[in-house]
This record gives C-alpha cells, structure tokens and sequence, in this order.
C-alpha cells in the first residue's frame, strides 16, 4: 500500500516516514507542494497515486496562531478540508493528527474521544474545524488526537527544559495543567498502524500516564543530574500566554485497543530514549 505523508520535514512527519519504512511510503513538504492550493493536491494525490494519507503538516504554533489567524486557519482548517474533499472523492485513507487543544479542558478526569469539542484558542479552533471536514468525507477518515508532543528536532518543550536547567538556577514551569506527554516515534508507529489497519473513526494516540507540566520538567531535571527543587511550580495566571491552555487535557484511548493496537510506553520510559538520543547528539557535537 502506498502511504502518502504530509509534512514530512516536521518532527512528527520525519518519524512517521521512518515508521513507514517497510512500507511504500513517500514524504512531502512545503516545497513539494502547498496544501492549502487545489492544483497542488491534485498534482500531489495524481503524481504519488497513495492509497493512504498520513496528514502530519499544520501549524502548529499555539499562541502565535491568536495573531497569524488567517494563516493558521488556512494551514490547518482549510489545508485539511480540501485534502479530505480530494482523498473523499478518491476513496483514498486519510488519518488527520489532531490535538488535545480541541477541548476546553474543563473535565476533571479527561476526555474519551467522543467527547464534545470546545476549543479556547484559535489554534484549537482550526484544528476542530479540520476534524469536521475529515468527518464529513465519509467512510475512510481518521481523527488521531495527540498532545504535549516532543521529540526529535530544533525545539521543544524536553530542549527547553535541558537548556534552561543549564543556564538558570531555578525555573517556574505551570503545576495547573495536566496532560499525556508524547513522544513523537512512539506516536508515528501508532499511525503507521491504523493507516494500515483502515478503520476510520476517532482516536486518541498518547503516551501512558498523566502528568503536569512541573512534573514533567522535575523530572527532566531528575534525569538530567539536576535538582529537581530547581524547577518550582506556578499557576498559569502567573505564566500568561496569548492563547488560553486547557487546564486538563488527559485523552483517554478506546478505540486504540479495540482495534488490537499494542499499549505506547509509559512517558517516563519515552523521555528516557529521548534523553539518550540528545546524550549521544551532545557527545558526537563535543568530538566535532
């Protein structure tokens, strides 16, 4: 089978196409074609001819989406939309990465994936947006919710966090908002598995295990020889971001299992690999 992949310059797009080695898999980017034009979807689907498509390309700067609206909302609603209508008409598999930020965060225990959507930003706006439109194609669309994503490439919050324990004698990082960390390699093997699999529907593709953004910063600090005391926690009021964050954002997984995919790695067993990996990024810097 034939498996198209979006965004594949990205984090996630750069392992998805690693998860899809054994298969037939081929990778686009921006310079491949832009999304968000007819004639380059078409050009790409005509060109490729995929039997599936792994939908990894979006925007993804939360609190600079507020201020970029319309071109958030073109990367990730419309993009979307116009993919699903060619994939739609095609019959070919689409599986959408989508984001925990579609909620409102208001459920203390979390969310199941046919919880009601309610977004407090606009990135999470478009990005609900785009689900709609992966609903409306019909029989071969997958919504796969994910979130607090890290992994390897230039930026994220594990890179922040090494770096900032390094150059600073404390940090305050948010204690008020709970979630499931990510890694982006255990994620892309569960979307390799369901284009695959072919089941359409919902589903909510993390890490095990819950944790706060302070917890998840102690323990990098843990892991990294620091002292955990180091990082101290604070309220998101007292940490104000242009995008308002959902304060519980856990995403619960039925339909995962139902489907016979194996369990993800808890997210401490995660972030361990992923420390590793910069370990060895580190020293092969140092012989250089």
């Amino acid at each position: 089978m034939r498996i198209l992949i979006t965004g594949a310059a990205g984090m996630l797009g750069r392992a998805v196409v690693a998860a899809c080695a054994d298969q037939d898999a081929v990778g686009v980017d921006l310079p491949d074609g832009d999304l968000t034009r007819p004639d380059d979807v078409d050009a790409l689907l005509r060109v490729h001819r995929p039997a599936w498509v792994i939908h990894c390309a979006a925007y993804t700067d939360v609190d600079g989406a507020e201020t970029a609206r319309d071109i958030a909302w073109r990367a990730n609603a419309e993009a979307t939309a116009l993919l699903a209508d060619r994939c739609g008409a095609l019959e070919i598999g689409l599986s959408a990465v989508s984001t925990d930020y579609v909620f409102a965060g208001d459920a203390a225990d979390g969310y199941h994936e046919d919880a009601p959507r309610a977004p407090l930003s606009h990135y999470g706006a478009t990005k609900a947006a785009a689900e709609l439109a992966v609903e409306a194609m019909g029989g071969r669309g997958q919504i796969v919710r994910t979130s607090w994503l890290f992994g390897p490439g230039p930026k994220n919050f594990v890179r922040t966090i090494r770096r900032l324990l390094r150059e600073r004698d404390e940090l305050r990082v948010v204690e008020d908002q709970r979630g499931c960390p990510t890694y982006a390699p255990d994620l892309a093997r569960v979307l390799a598995y369901l284009a695959m699999d072919g089941t359409p529907g919902r589903y909510h593709a993390t890490n095990a295990g819950v944790c706060t953004w302070f917890e998840f910063a102690r323990e990098i600090a843990a892991r990294e020889g620091h002292d955990p005391a180091k990082v101290r926690p604070c309220t998101s009021a007292e940490y104000p971001t242009p995008a308002r964050r959902p304060a519980c954002s856990v995403l619960h997984s039925r339909a995962l299992e139902a489907r016979g995919c194996p369990p993800r790695p808890d997210w401490r067993d995660a972030l361990d690999r992923y420390l590793e990996l910069l370990r060895r990024e580190d020293a092969a810097e140092e012989e250089r």
